[in-house]
């Protein structure tokens, strides 16, 4: 079970010491990541160029890699940020978006993995499904799977790389192998606005480097966002486009307090 006393920590830790957290990730997502990290007392960063990546890694508490938009240029970025992250012992975390969709997605992905060993893997089901060597159907950046379907495979990815494994869904699971815990907070219409699964990466970024360790930032990342969703949903659903809008209004007024007395496991 979540402890929520170390809930409130997290969040309180995120806000007062304001990670810096460098995202490699997909234009679709960047202004909604920028904007999730800062609502929950973090800062972002955005570098791609692969000449500075050293610089940049060395000065951030957390290094997020999104593979959603990849040209050759972006992935010598990647490789960059992932040797150095993984070279200065900072931790990081890896959104693998759309594994399975193509080959060069799945490579990439597989060799980030294998190479520099992020300290988080989170995506959806499918993704999750693909980079642990299960065969799924993967539709790019949407899962064909429900989170359910994933958990014996991302118990097995988490065994086998090290990392923590979150994948998100209806309900989340976290696990490191051995442990599992879920996380039922949220909304549907979390599934129906772009980038929202982007910026669970970019926070978890956020909370890993504020965390006592990775499964607990990882959990109680995910238990943010599925909080945040839920109270976004009691200002009465209206659509999408507002529903964002009330999404990050209130993760910038989250009471943590409050907050933990709403996960639901």
């Amino acid at each position: 079970m979540i402890d929520r006393n170390q809930f409130i920590t997290d969040c309180g830790a995120v806000r007062e010491q304001s990670p810096l957290v460098h995202n490699i990730t997909n234009y679709v997502a960047m202004n909604i990541a920028a904007n999730v990290l800062l609502a929950a007392g973090a800062s972002p960063l955005m570098s791609f160029c692969p000449e500075e990546m050293d610089e940049i890694v060395s000065i951030s508490s957390a290094l997020v890699i999104n593979i959603g938009c990849l040209d050759r240029h972006e992935i010598e970025g990647m490789k960059a940020a992932a040797a150095a992250a993984h070279r200065l012992g900072k931790p990081w975390v890896l959104d693998p978006v759309g594994a399975g969709a193509s080959n060069i997605r799945t490579q990439t992905a597989l060799e980030l993995i294998r190479e520099y060993h992020p300290t988080v893997i989170r995506g959806n089901a499918s993704e999750i499904m693909c980079i642990a060597g299960l065969a799924i159907q993967s539709r790019g950046v949407d899962s064909s799977a429900s989170s359910a379907d994933a958990v014996e495979a991302a118990k097995a990815l988490a065994k086998a790389t090290g990392s923590v494994v979150s994948v998100s869904g209806a309900t989340d699971y976290i696990t490191d192998g051995e442990r599992v815990e879920t996380i039922t907070n949220g909304h549907p219409a979390m599934g129906r606005i772009t980038a929202m699964g982007c910026s669970a990466s970019a926070l978890t970024g956020a909370f890993v480097a504020a965390s006592s360790d990775p499964f607990t930032g990882a959990l109680n990342c995910m238990a943010v966002m599925g909080v945040a969703g839920d109270i976004a949903a009691s200002k009465g659903y209206r659509g999408t486009g507002s529903f964002q809008v009330d999404f990050l209004d209130a993760l910038s007024t989250m009471d943590a307090a409050a907050a933990a007395e709403m996960i639901r496991q």
